[in-house]
């Protein structure tokens, strides 16, 4: 649904918005169908997120096509993930798009306004995790979150790490990217008191078996309050911290 249904309450109370418009509003069909796509117009009111285009195995006639459809129905930020550099080039040519190369990630339209609790903090163990926390990272931001990053701040050095502790302390959120042994969520739930999103990610060498190995560290951790997500889900970790810093008191 293009206006958040908050928005259409406000203007029928307000006066800005007549009854009878309102319901026509709402009577507008929860998702579209184009045959290669049915793009879902309801997900931000079920989810309050609007929906969101995983890029992978799309084309650029895909991508311009649902984005259309998004943007006709007054999405106002349209997030690609997994979207190659040939995609983006070729999206660009047809739409506005921002196009984060380190994060495989295309924006179409405009960045909302910062309103998350906080401020997420995105940690990663060495540089060669950064494009899977720059998923992360930018997924948040486009979700309306400051973010601060802080990369190659792994145990192998645990001075880096402990360098920041005025900012780990004052996250809401902190997202800790790592692999190898995937030992660095463990030490950073162990001294903040946030929630902690870790993400394994494929780097290593043969025993690390694509992440797996990470992701099994990560799942065993024994620091309280660290959850893990799948090898090298970036934007899921950027989704569900950006869920968590919006978090309101439901009555």
């Amino acid at each position: 649904m293009g206006c958040d249904m908050r928005d259409v309450l406000n203007m029928v109370k307000s006066g800005e918005m007549s009854v009878d418009d309102a319901l026509r509003h709402m009577k507008k069909a929860p998702f579209e169908d184009i045959g290669y796509a049915k793009v879902d117009l309801h997900r931000g009111l079920r989810q309050g997120t609007a929906e969101i285009i995983y890029g992978a195995g799309k084309t650029p006639e895909q991508f311009i096509g649902i984005a259309d459809v998004m943007l006709k129905n007054e999405q106002k930020t349209v997030l690609i993930t997994r979207l190659a550099n040939d995609a983006a080039a070729e999206i660009s040519e047809k739409l506005e798009l921002s196009y984060f190369e380190q994060a495989k990630i295309g924006i179409i339209g405009q960045m909302p306004e910062k309103d998350g609790n906080g401020r997420i903090l995105v940690a990663t163990g060495g540089t060669s995790d950064i494009p899977v926390a720059e998923e992360a990272a930018v997924t948040a931001e486009a979700l309306g979150n400051e973010v601060f990053r802080l990369y190659d701040a792994g145990v192998a050095g645990l001075h880096r790490l402990l360098a920041h502790m005025d900012e780990i302390m004052s996250a809401s959120v902190i997202i800790a990217v790592a692999g190898m042994e995937g030992a660095l969520p463990s030490v950073i739930g162990g001294i903040s008191d946030c929630p902690v999103i870790a993400v394994p990610t494929s780097v290593g060498y043969g025993a690390s078996f694509g992440g797996v190995s990470a992701l099994l560290s990560m799942l065993n951790s024994c620091a309280a309050g660290v959850a893990a997500v799948n090898i090298d889900n970036g934007f899921g970790a950027g989704f569900l911290a950006s869920r968590i810093n919006h978090m309101e008191v439901k009555r």
